[in-house]
This record gives C-alpha cells, sequence and structure tokens, in this order.
C-alpha cells in the first residue's frame, strides 16, 4: 500500500515563499506520475503541478508558470514544489497524488491518480 505523507504547508505573506515536500513510502515510484492539486474553500481541486517520474518532464497549470517549480529527489522517494511570489490566490489545502499508470494526457485529471496524501494547509496573507 503507498502512502503518501506531505509537508511544508503554512501562513506566509503575499511575495513570500514556501517548500512543500511529499514522501511516498510502501513502494518505490519507477514509472507513472507524481502531482500536485489544490483545494480553496467552496472550490474544486485543481491541477497545480506534476512531474513524470521516468524523466522529471514538469507540467503546471497556468496561474503558477515561473511562480512554482516541483522537483524530485529519486534516492528519497520524495518530490518537491517550489512555490515563489506566492499570491493571497494560492491559499488553499495542497494535496499530493502519485499514480504509476498516469499517461501526459491524464497528467492533470484528479481522477487519473490513485494515491492521496492528507493534504496541507498554505495561507497566504495580503
Amino acid at each position: 500500500q503507498v502512502q503518501l505523507v506531505e509537508s511544508g504547508g503554512g501562513l506566509v505573506q503575499a511575495g513570500g515563499s514556501l517548500r512543500l515536500s511529499c514522501t511516498a513510502s510502501g513502494r518505490t515510484f519507477s514509472t507513472g506520475a507524481m502531482g500536485w492539486f489544490r483545494q480553496a474553500p467552496g472550490k474544486e481541486r485543481e491541477f497545480v503541478a506534476a512531474i513524470r517520474w521516468s524523466d522529471a518532464r514538469t507540467y503546471y497549470t497556468d496561474s503558477v508558470k515561473g511562480r512554482f517549480t516541483m522537483s524530485r529527489d529519486i534516492s528519497k522517494n520524495t518530490v518537491y514544489l517550489q512555490m515563489n511570489s506566492l499570491k493571497p490566490e494560492d491559499t488553499a489545502v495542497y494535496y499530493c497524488a502519485a499514480d504509476y499508470d498516469v499517461v501526459v494526457s491524464g497528467i492533470g485529471i484528479a481522477a487519473r491518480y490513485d494515491y492521496w496524501g492528507q493534504g496541507t494547509q498554505v495561507t497566504v496573507s495580503s
């Protein structure tokens, strides 16, 4: 059974930075992808970023391009989301997700991921 544990959320002022981490245990990933999604109060869960495990190619939603960077550490089975120039609209619960079989066409779709973390709160004050 795969378990994902996120950390790194918190409260930051607009313009600040945070780095989220997500560590997978139970199985080593060598295929598929890991992603970050977020959900603000009253809104649907939305795609933020993903990284393809085989070659570290990254994908981002338009609203975070140039501000967020996703990376991975194979030795630690961990992915990171470096968030810079944070805005109040980035406030949400951020969830890590993983799947062995997700392909590029589905990499931004939450339903394509089988494994999810518990979420970590990110709050950006104006």
